[in-house]
This record gives structure tokens, C-alpha cells and sequence, in this order.
């Protein structure tokens, strides 16, 4: 039976972030705000109500919805620009923080550009974020590489979803700032040895009781 399930531009970069917690979130359905993510929702509600407009030749799309079946991907764009002259077009993704070290940021924009290319049958040749942080917007180029990162992203966050398993905890610096922590609760989780030790328990009492 073919996998119809769509899967949230969020989840991708879920996954990016943590296995794990996309497990949480698009599984199990769980969820708990921080400040960082208060912070992230309060301003993609700014961006996303506001209404389209048109300015120096370049039409502002906000809050704009996408689908795209071959991908199998759905979601909601912070904001398009297009180009009134050509019809050329480009995602806008907003951010709370800062650029980060690995492309987590990059992809799910070129994940954007990808479902933006298969609804209107255009190339989209690079996007842009907007830090809130630093009040910088950086341009993306959608390269070779950087669609086959995200490809790769899309599948294994397929594989994970289709799984039903939640990976387990594997704590790392970037934990501190998931506000799923206390759910999660890596550190307690990642050096739980009480397993393995009830198992050696069973696993040596037949030879005790041979000794009696």
C-alpha cells in the first residue's frame, strides 16, 4: 500500500535537530513551550497575519500554504516574495535565534523551495532566513548539495514517522535548550543502567541455586 502520509516541513527540521524529538512531537504527539519556542511562535504569528502587499516591484505572500505529494510534504511559508517582472519566486524563513553551526536552518528552507518548485513547476534557485537575533537576512543558494542533504533529511524523517518507535535519549549540549528536556529527561535516561542490572540478576540466579 503506497505511504500517503505528509509529512510537516516542521518535522524536518525535527529531525535535524533530534530523532528523538521529532518522535515526540509528530508521534507521539507531544509537546511543551520554553521561552525559546514562545519566543519562535510569537514571531512567525507576526510575520504570517500579515496581509500580501506589493513594494518596489516584488510581491510579499504571507503565511502562504504548500503541498507537495511527490515529496510528500505539507506546510506553511512564512513569507514568499515574487519577482512582478519575471514570476520568479522565493521562500522567506524567520528565525528567532541566530545562524547555527550544521545546515538545520538551510534545509528545511530548501525543503520550502522544493515544494514551492513542484506546486507551480518553476526552479527556485535560493531562499533566504531572517535572524531576529542578529537582524541579519541570509541568502541561500538551493544547490545540488544542499537539495541532496535535504532529500536525504525527507527520507529518513519518512522512515522515523512510518516507525512508530521513539528513538532512545542520547544527551548532548543542545539538550538544554529543548523544551521537551523534562520529558525527555536525556541524562537520567541515556545512564539508566537499571535494566541491564535487573537482567544480570536473573541471569546468574540458576547458578546460585545450583550452589545450594
Amino acid at each position: 500500500m503506497p505511504d500517503t502520509r505528509l509529512i510537516p516541513l516542521s518535522a524536518l527540521q525535527h529531525y535535524a535537530f533530534c530523532p528523538r524529538q521529532c518522535a515526540f512531537i509528530h508521534n507521539e504527539q507531544a509537546w511543551s513551550e520554553n521561552w525559546l519556542t514562545a519566543q519562535g511562535q510569537q514571531l512567525h504569528q507576526r510575520v504570517d497575519h500579515g496581509l500580501p502587499e506589493s513594494r518596489k516591484g516584488i510581491r510579499y505572500e504571507r503565511g502562504v500554504e504548500v503541498s507537495a505529494p511527490s515529496l510528500g510534504l505539507t506546510g506553511k511559508l512564512d513569507l514568499v516574495e515574487v519577482e512582478l517582472s519575471t514570476g520568479a519566486c522565493f521562500p522567506v524563513e524567520y528565525k528567532r535565534g541566530k545562524p547555527k553551526q550544521d545546515p538545520i536552518d538551510e534545509i528545511q528552507l530548501c525543503a520550502q523551495a522544493l515544494c514551492l518548485e513542484e506546486m507551480l513547476g518553476i526552479n527556485v534557485s535560493h531562499g533566504a532566513i531572517w535572524y531576529w537575533q542578529t537582524r541579519h537576512r541570509h541568502q541561500v543558494e538551493i544547490t545540488p548539495v544542499l537539495r541532496q542533504e535535504t532529500q536525504a533529511i525527507i527520507d529518513a524523517t519518512r522512515i522515523l514517522l512510518n516507525s512508530g518507535i521513539t528513538p532512545k535519549a542520547r544527551y548532548e549540549k543542545k539538550c538544554g535548550a529543548c523544551s521537551l528536556y523534562e520529558l525527555c529527561n536525556p541524562k537520567l535516561t541515556f545512564n539508566d543502567k537499571s535494566r541491564a542490572y535487573v537482567r544480570s540478576i536473573y541471569e546468574e540466579a540458576p547458578v546460585e541455586e545450583a550452589e545450594k
